[in-house]
């Protein structure tokens, strides 16, 4: 389904995920060596930071190429990471700026569904490399509200389920919630990207029971066992 965004512009805030991680990796290398790239992404635990970022660049190559599954499957997904296995990290991320401008223009004029994918890595990715940022550019907090909607699409009969942070304040519905979660804002979107252990989500409870919600809140895989380091 082609998604379009209301208020920022997805395509300036695609971008601005390719600029802060490619600064972000670029840091890294010079600081920390090409080595740096080797290192285990706690939220996606099967991939280094090095796969990861492949990625990230892999998805947007194959959207150009119309080659985009609804679903994100697997095999689909592990393909452009071994595409890119016998390149540097420097080397992927030239590719990507190669395809910058298609991208910029492809969401522009046909489907901003590529920065939901962008948003939540770049954050998988800092996690990976300890260095936290960009919590609250408008990028994320447009998929935090894409996500949500999801979400509320998902929960069928359930009764609504409500998020509140300091500056975020959402609900799936109408009527008495069946739970209430506060959470920081960030927070709250890492746990509406199934990045929030079962622990974790129950400690944001304020009202209600969270138990008949789980399985909704793995929208996009399954919990992680433990908390990441973020």
């Amino acid at each position: 389904m082609t998604q379009q965004l209301e208020g920022p512009d997805a395509a300036v805030e695609w971008r601005g995920v390719l600029d802060r991680v490619r600064g972000l990796v670029v840091d890294a290398v010079e600081h920390d060596g090409p080595q740096a790239m080797n290192l285990t992404v706690p939220a996606c635990p099967d991939w280094s930071a090095h796969d990861l970022l492949s990625h990230m660049v892999g998805l947007a190559a194959d959207v150009l190429d119309g080659d985009e599954p609804d679903d994100h499957h697997p095999d689909w997904t592990q393909a452009q990471v071994d595409t890119r296995r016998g390149r540097t990290s420097l080397e992927v991320l030239d590719e990507w700026v190669a395809l910058a401008d298609g991208m910029e223009a492809y969401i522009r004029e046909q489907d901003v569904r590529p920065l939901n994918d962008a948003i939540i890595h770049e954050q998988d990715l800092r996690g990976a490399l300890e260095r936290p940022g960009a919590r609250d550019t408008a990028g994320l907090a447009s998929v935090r509200e894409t996500l949500a909607e999801r979400l509320a699409g998902a929960l069928g009969d359930l009764p609504p389920v409500a998020l509140r942070s300091e500056e975020w304040s959402w609900s799936s519905g109408d009527g008495e919630p069946g739970v209430v979660l506060e959470a920081p804002g960030f927070d709250l979107f890492r746990a509406l990207v199934s990045r929030r252990t079962t622990e974790q989500l129950e400690s944001y409870v304020v009202e209600g029971d969270i138990t008949p919600y789980l399985d909704h809140f793995a929208q996009l895989g399954d919990l992680p066992d433990r908390s990441l380091p973020e």
